[in-house]
């Protein structure tokens, strides 16, 4: 029998950006939070500490930060006709796991988002007609406008000390000569750093970028360009570039995470607790399933575990949100058939493409050096600041050189026909590991009908339950995007005149490939939006069921972006506390009619 514990104001659910956002924010307003974190306790010490912490084999092969696939994973198939199979070895995408989740382990990329992406459908029915968008893709407006999220994608930067180059403060031009994003939206204030130093091959791409018309700016990082305080009153420290940040734990306390930023400040608070090794089965909801009182969880002796509590957050990585809201009853399940329902719609993830350039002795690169967040980009085919109209696809995508440390084991680019092995093997990557450049498109996936998460009839996990399906593939939009895109990337590296570019664009009916990495930015499957019949929570984050549950994460997405996703995911949680403390918290209840 499970035992029951003392009653809390708020129970979060996962412990990465949005929980410990959640957390600081639930317990400045006088809440006794409690978080529940699935995975072991991390932080910069042990886990980053020097020199351990840069060791590949453990990190990026042996994968220590991410999530135990023997225990819980997801089913995959590419359509609805097929059996799905369980991911069983990591490899397409890396869900972390343990304190500070994907925050932990992430690279530093900390994007805002366009506007226009905000009002997908919207804008696109506008300028091009509805008929423009293909028959079966399901894109959507999030219900919530860039205006009103500004200043929550100001005060993240401000948490999380990113460096960064402004393009306009309060209608001012400030970024012309500064590495600027010509294409980005206003701003209330600079970046809380000036924009790290450019890499050697991240000048070379701004280079080729601008002498071929386009228009380079400075990744926005939050990898430090320097010491920083945050407005928590947690320290960092400047970056030095050691080429260690996705996968791992930065010792230098340079990149953010939930760890550096805001637990420091959660442990100063008594009315907080973070309880790890604690995986929760399922949320307890009212016999009419109209108000959660909780959750269930096993501890990490394995017993079950009843934690109640009058508001619960579900804050964990984009699958394990919208799994547990279909374990609970939360929602009505989405069916693709009648194209009715609303948990598991939508799902969207990352439609990458990458080539690398290989140069002669000549040009030496150091692609030992980097940093997460370091480089240059461009955004002239992303969002909609080109004209899609003769080009027949929805979407676009930033091109960019993010030199983040090619590692000695992962990152050892050699040309076509190379064996995989021996003396030849060798000869190419001396001739290649120092002279080489990578880049990526990184393209905004669209949702279709055709892709979404349900449970699994087959599979269960270790505790019995059933495991979360994913029917997913890449559609005709992905590929015609994909091969524009590659196109123009294309033009770039031609002009940096290289021996030789490697890399192309997938090929019209290329499926979705399990077994090679490609990015962890999945989104969808409990959207956000302004419709009950279409989305699963409405524009603050608040169940339209059950409205004392809240879901921050990439799963509110209606569909993917451009940018990576944790920028716009810390806006939205500020966003969402501020409505739980200034407007639930007074009224429990419905945050907005049906």
């Amino acid at each position: 029998m499970a035992n029951e514990l003392n009653k809390v104001d708020a129970v979060i659910v996962g412990f990465g950006w949005a929980g410990a956002i959640m957390a600081k924010e639930l317990t400045e307003a006088g809440l006794n939070v409690v978080a529940l974190e699935r995975g072991p306790q991390r932080d910069t010490y042990p886990d980053g500490a020097y020199p351990q912490s840069i060791d590949e084999l453990t990190y990026n092969i042996r994968k220590k930060l991410f999530q135990d696939l023997s225990k819980s994973t997801v089913t995959i198939r590419h359509d609805a006709s097929q059996t799905a199979v369980p991911y069983r070895q990591l490899a397409a995408f890396l869900p972390g796991t343990g304190t500070g989740g994907a925050g932990l382990h992430w690279s530093g990329v900390h994007f805002r988002v366009d506007p226009i992406e905000l009002r997908m459908r919207s804008h696109y029915e506008e300028r091009y007609g509805k008929n423009f968008i293909p028959e079966g893709m399901t894109i959507q407006d999030y219900g919530v406008t860039y205006d009103e999220l500004e200043p929550f994608f100001d005060k993240a930067e401000k948490v999380f000390g990113t460096s960064g180059s402004a393009w306009s403060i309060k209608g001012q031009v400030v970024g012309k000569e500064r590495g600027g994003n010509p294409f980005a939206p206003d701003r209330s204030d600079n970046f809380p750093l000036p924009a790290q130093k450019r890499t050697y091959s991240a000048q070379l791409f701004a280079e080729a970028a601008k002498s071929v018309g386009y228009h380079p700016y400075d990744l926005p990082s939050a990898n430090t360009s320097g010491p920083y305080t945050n407005t928590y009153g947690a320290q960092m420290g400047p970056c030095n570039f050691c080429g260690y940040c996705s996968g791992y734990a930065c010792y230098m306390y340079s990149k953010a995470s939930p760890n550096v930023n805001i637990l420091p400040a959660l442990r100063q608070e008594p009315k907080f607790e973070l309880r790890n090794n604690s995986y929760v089965l399922r949320v307890n909801l009212t016999e009419d399933k109209k108000r959660a009182t909780g959750v269930t969880y096993l501890d990490a002796q394995g017993r079950e575990q009843v934690q109640p509590a009058d508001l619960v957050i579900l804050s964990a990585f984009q699958f394990h949100n919208v799994h547990l809201m279909l374990l609970s009853g939360i929602g009505k399940p989405y069916n693709p058939i009648t194209n009715e329902g609303t948990v598991g719609r939508n799902f969207a993830y990352q439609n990458i493409s990458t080539l690398k350039a290989l140069f002669d002795k000549n040009t030496t690169t150091n692609p030992f050096i980097g940093a997460g967040g370091a480089g240059v980009g461009i955004d002239d085919f992303n969002a909609d600041n080109f004209d899609h109209g003769p080009l027949g696809f929805v979407g676009g995508s930033p091109f960019w050189v993010n030199q983040a440390g090619t590692k000695p084991i992962s990152g050892l680019p050699t040309p076509p026909g190379t064996p995989n092995w021996g003396s030849q093997w060798k000869n190419a990557v001396a001739e290649t590991y120092t002279h080489h450049i990578s880049m990526d498109a990184h393209g905004a996936h669209q949702s279709y009908r055709a892709n979404y998460l349900d449970l699994d009839p087959n599979y269960k996990d270790a505790y019995g339950q059933p495991l979360l399906r994913m029917t997913f593939d890449w559609q005709d939009n992905d590929i015609k995007m994909a091969q524009f895109m590659v196109s123009k990337m294309h033009t770039i590296a031609e002009a940096m005149n290289p021996k030789l570019i490697m890399g192309a664009a997938k090929a019209p009916g290329s499926h979705f490939d399990t077994t090679v990495y490609q990015t962890t930015h999945m989104n969808g499957g409990a959207i956000m939006g302004e419709d009950p019949k279409t989305s699963a929570i409405n524009r603050y984050l608040q169940s339209w069921d059950v409205p004392n549950v809240f879901v921050p994460g990439a799963s509110a997405f209606p569909q993917g972006l451009g940018y990576n996703p944790t920028g716009m995911v810390a806006a939205l949680t500020y966003w969402s506390a501020k409505a739980i403390r200034e407007q639930y918290l007074k009224n429990p209840g419905p945050l907005v009619q049906a």
